[in-house]
């Protein structure tokens, strides 16, 4: 991967898809930008909206193109896919974006055999794992999104109430990006202090249901948003563009990718999120961090809900 000559393509020209585009050119991380949608009016649309910017960013060239156009890119993005209709069950929507995602990863697989897929579309991990299985790529380059964005707003959350930097907070969301996901509060630490520290000495404002208060608003902000403008696709954007950003510049960073489980906390084959290191080859190395037990029981009730679903499916 050439760090001046770097192709990056998108398989879906939506609302995420053409925002992740923007985050992409405006950051200077590609040389070269396809955008791929079925729908081709709109793909072409997008483009030449991006396309009249770049003499506002680094060298760029943005073109709208069908799968033959996205050729050796060294990463493709998937956001492509539907969202669920009223009245419709997760199993419905996972099995409408399965019929979706065997038309989009083996036409990604052909023509870009050495590429670094990133998952976004949702139940991101499950189509994760349908990626993998559909694309015969080793794992380690098949991401999810994950909980990179939930992460990032439990941090923001919690920057929120304690009036400080949310760079200066470290901590986690685990598990499935979705209504059993955990927040890892025995990870939780500011200025190296535990958040009880912290809350104890410092803020002395975390009683009540301070924590489930917190984690609740972290699973569900999104449903708000969507209800408001109908989508969400800024912070996914920004944290699409932090993966690309690891893997591009080799950097050895710990995000909450979701990636394929391999005997962690005794869980196996279905991805899921924990922190995992990021470079340039994708996910070197994943991390299992210590749990207290009732984050490490939810971990397993996840996982095992994800599992059901899968099983369900015929891929």
């Amino acid at each position: 991967m050439n760090a001046g000559n770097v192709k990056i393509s998108i398989i879906g020209a939506g609302a995420v898809g053409s925002t992740t585009a923007f985050a992409i050119m405006n950051s200077g991380l590609a040389s070269e930008i396809v955008i791929v949608d079925i729908n081709k009016e709109k793909s072409l649309a997008e483009t030449m909206d991006l396309s009249h910017g770049v003499s506002f960013v680094k060298p760029v060239e943005i073109i709208s193109g069908d799968y033959v156009d996205t050729k050796n890119s060294d990463i493709v993005i998937i956001t492509a896919g539907v969202g669920r209709k009223p009245g419709q069950s997760r199993l419905d929507l996972i099995n409408n974006n399965l019929q979706v995602f065997k038309a989009i990863v083996p036409e990604v697989a052909k023509y870009c055999p050495d590429s670094i897929i990133i998952v976004v579309s949702n139940p991101v991990d499950i189509l994760s794992y349908i990626t993998y299985k559909l694309s015969g790529f080793p794992s380690s380059r098949v991401i999810g999104s994950g909980t990179v964005l939930d992460t990032s707003r439990f941090k923001y959350m919690l920057a929120k109430h304690f009036h400080i930097d949310s760079r200066n907070i470290h901590t986690y969301i685990l598990g499935e990006h979705g209504d059993s996901e955990i927040a890892a509060w025995s990870l939780t630490s500011i200025a190296g202090m535990k958040v009880e520290q912290y809350c104890n000495h410092i803020c002395k404002k975390c009683g009540g249901d301070f924590r489930i208060a917190i984690a609740e608003e972290v699973k569900n902000t999104s449903k708000g948003i969507i209800q408001g403008k109908g989508y969400t696709n800024y912070a996914i954007a920004l944290s699409i563009r932090r993966i690309i950003e690891a893997i591009l510049g080799d950097e050895n960073s710990i995000l909450t990718v979701s990636k394929m489980f391999t005997g962690q906390y005794g869980i196996e084959d279905v991805y899921m999120s924990i922190p995992s290191v990021i470079g340039r080859t994708g996910i070197i190395d994943s991390l299992s961090v210590p749990l207290n037990s009732y984050e490490e029981e939810n971990l397993v009730k996840s996982a095992a809900s994800l599992k059901d679903f899968i099983s369900q499916l015929h891929i």
